[in-house]
């Protein structure tokens, strides 16, 4: 390890530097994981004095990507091709189709017919991946500030280097240590949404956490085998499946509620996915604001609110079996929506054989309302994006933000900021304002990656010529 004094100038926080490198990336989902790979490709073909030195932390013990709803047979959205690194280079090492052939299944994944994969499988596609550059990964690990690191022992010179602070994710251990560098990425994810004034708990779910909350539910420990009625909240892809995986459940009741009168299909359509080509992210960069509102809001069905339409199918023809066999499990509350929530206190262990979940729910076009039973609510509402500037702390006021109140990112990701500040920082993630629909989506992460790399190899040589 490189270590730093921490006493002279150009220190921020008054502690040892552990390490120093060029790239530091918090968060480790597929951006960052993309990133990672790109940068490791770039080292084993250039020489010595052109690797990028980087390092990734990510505060889960292990990498996982919306695990929660890894449901069996449920499928991705995107061709196999737009996987961590095709659409940047198709030889690249870690391609799907080179998991695929360490895994002796190329000839009977092309037989299925299909180019959209499970989602159990791309996730264990991504895992894959996350192994081969896991030396690159302190998981486990949180970052909790950003400090910046000035030039002269004045403190008036420019931030050429950050000081990010690091913490054990699982708070054991409040020991901290330092990692200096010169480009910060920040890919921390979306958080989960839930209504205003509403509370996870044992009785209400969001689908990020639908899979284990359904195990702990079903566990051992429970007083009863487990929730036999559900109410699944929300009308896109994800509210589709939850209601699915809920209604297969042996015994199980479904009420699905939202404002829809049904189910929208995704459009999928070749014309309208051009939406997420890499050269549609020039487009949108560049137009002004009253177009991207318009493209967004003339797109917003290829991924918000929308379902595959063969779910859609399966779910109708559920419903109308069940109205046939005279013995309905699932019950769609069109045109609806949830009013008011009574949950009851169960104390510290949910018991499931006794009262639940009281819903009120009015059907909009008459204003009717009506009370659902069901021992669980599941939101399906979305997630919205982390405010990068909560770590970032001081250094955020020097990140620039645009008459809407959001930060202003460039074209290649990095942050605009004022001249004071001549770190880079890169968002990952929430830059649908300024790059786009395919920002929270895996459609780009290959090119975005490539194109951060690029980025940051020149402004590495930038600093370089004005000397640290």
């Amino acid at each position: 390890m490189n270590t730093v004094s921490g006493t002279g100038c150009g220190h921020a926080g008054g502690q040892e530097v552990a390490d120093t490198v060029d790239v530091l990336g918090v968060g480790f989902g597929p951006s960052n994981l993309a990133l990672a790979l790109a940068i490791e490709e770039h080292n084993g073909r250039c020489g010595s004095d052109e690797r990028i030195r980087a390092r990734f932390v990510e505060q889960q013990e292990s990498f996982g990507w919306h695990t929660g709803m890894l449901l069996p047979g449920a499928t991705m959205q995107v061709s196999y091709l737009k996987d961590l690194v095709t659409m940047r280079d198709p030889t690249s090492p870690s391609s799907f189709l080179a998991y695929l052939h360490e895994h002796g299944r190329v000839a009977d994944f092309i037989n299925t017919g299909t180019s959209q994969p499970t989602r159990l499988e791309f996730h264990d596609y991504f895992a894959w991946a996350a192994r081969r550059v896991d030396h690159l990964v302190d998981y486990g690990t949180r970052a909790v500030a950003v400090l910046p690191v000035r030039d002269d022992c004045v403190g008036d010179g420019p931030v050429r280097e950050l000081d990010v602070v690091l913490r054990d994710a699982t708070g054991s251990d409040g020991a901290t240590r330092t990692v200096r560098t010169g480009a910060l990425v920040v890919a921390t994810g979306l958080q989960p949404m839930v209504p205003s004034g509403v509370e996870r708990g044992p009785r209400v779910w969001h689908t990020s956490e639908l899979l284990p909350r359904l195990a702990e539910a079903d566990g051992p420990g429970s007083v009863t085998p487990g929730p036999r009625t559900f109410a699944v909240v929300g009308a896109g892809q994800s509210a589709a499946e939850a209601a699915a995986h809920l209604h297969a459940r042996p015994g199980s009741a479904v009420h699905a509620v939202f404002a829809r009168y049904g189910y929208s299909p995704a459009d999928d359509s070749p014309f309208a996915n051009r939406i997420f080509d890499p050269e549609a992210v020039d487009d949108f960069h560049q137009a002004p604001q009253g177009i991207r509102e318009m493209l967004l809001g003339y797109h917003a069905n290829t991924n918000y609110s929308a379902v595959d339409s063969e779910l859609i199918t399966e779910l109708f023809r559920r419903l109308y079996a069940e109205k046939v066999a005279g013995q309905e499990r699932l019950h769609v509350h069109r045109a609806s929506r949830l009013t008011k929530l009574r949950v009851p206190d169960d104390g510290p262990q949910v018991g499931w054989g006794r009262a639940g979940v009281e819903l009120d729910v009015e059907f909009l076009p008459t204003g009717s309302a009506a009370t659902v039973g069901a021992d669980v609510v599941v939101y399906a509402t979305g997630y919205r994006p982390v405010d990068p500037t909560g770590l970032l702390g001081e250094v955020g006021a020097w990140c620039r933000r645009g008459s809407d109140g959001e930060l202003l990112v460039e074209r290649d990701y990095r942050i605009a900021s004022a001249p004071a500040l001549d770190a880079a920082i890169y968002l990952q993630g929430p830059t649908e304002h300024t790059h786009g629909i395919s920002s929270t989506l895996l459609s780009n992460v290959a090119v975005r990656a490539g194109e951060i790399l690029e980025s940051v190899r020149e402004h590495r040589r930038a600093t370089q010529r004005v000397g640290r």
